[in-house]
């Protein structure tokens, strides 16, 4: 991949939306919620202000309309600023 994120953003890779319920039910992609969580890919290097404290690997959450959704290699990717992460889990 040779996306690099700029300044204080970061590349976080959505994890999968839910396919089933826990009671088994078949969740179809129109009612399908927008995961709130993702792998990190990419960081970029932070500022003289902002000390980036997510790194490449950290699986984090995210408010639901953070970021702007980009497509690398038919790959759906979000890329947000490092404060619109809500924590690292």
């Amino acid at each position: 991949m040779n996306v690099k994120p700029l300044s204080d953003r970061v590349l976080i890779l959505p994890n999968p939306a839910e396919e089933k319920t826990a009671g088994g039910l078949i969740i179809p992609d129109t009612a399908k919620e927008k995961p709130l969580a993702g792998k990190v890919i990419a960081v970029g290097p932070g500022t003289s202000e902002i000390k980036m404290e997510v790194k490449v690997g950290d699986q984090v959450l995210y408010g639901k309309y953070a970021g702007q959704e980009i497509n690398v290699d038919g790959t759906d990717y979000l890329i947000m600023k490092q404060q619109d992460i809500l924590a690292i889990i």
